[in-house]
């Protein structure tokens, strides 16, 4: 057990805590949208910004360009607050009852995207869109549905059969996200 920080959690020594553990400019920083996604997320976790470490809370930025989305995925570990800084996103989740929820967003408003739950978002407008969002954990976690199913080396036999894809659906899909099998 290491001593404790400013905060009372052991994270490193406290003779070695400076004030730049607690500031992270990172968010201010537009990120690289050119990839599959159109989009970019910059977080601001515990290994990014050690600060919030046992602190319950997290940040990140999120970029995306027109076309862009947010895939499909979950946070494990935690809750999510979206809040529009630019542009307009339509964003979502699905309940564990399977009910959907989702609405377009404008600069200002926001969304509760409640832990452990799929959700996603997707740039609305014609613009590069941007926003802010804030997690209950200072490691959220994350789990992209599509990378789950297509980008590893789960047999496509398997895949098929818990999907409902057919085999040439399934080929595809992992020639674009690197899975094998």
């Amino acid at each position: 057990m290491g001593p404790e920080s400013p905060a009372g959690y052991s994270c490193k020594p406290v003779t070695k805590v400076t004030i730049d553990d607690f500031v992270f400019s990172g968010l201010g920083i537009p990120g690289n949208t050119t990839n599959i996604i159109n989009a970019a997320v910059t977080p601001a976790f515990a290994a990014q910004f050690p600060g919030v470490n046992g602190l319950g809370i997290s940040a990140a930025r999120l970029d995306l360009a027109p076309g862009g989305v947010i895939p499909m995925h979950t946070h494990p570990g935690a809750s999510e607050l979206l809040i529009v800084a630019r542009g307009r996103i339509t964003s979502g989740f699905i309940s564990s009852a399977n009910n959907v929820y989702y609405k377009t967003l404008k600069k200002g408003d926001s969304i509760v995207l409640p832990q452990g739950l799929l959700h996603f978002q997707v740039n609305a407008a014609k613009i590069h869109s941007v926003a802010f969002v804030s997690f209950s954990s200072p490691v959220p976690g994350l789990q992209i549905l599509d990378f789950a199913l297509f980008a590893n080396n789960l047999p496509s036999l398997l895949v098929e059969k818990t999907t409902f894809l057919d085999d040439a659906q399934v080929k595809k899909l992992k020639a674009v996200l690197g899975g094998t099998g």
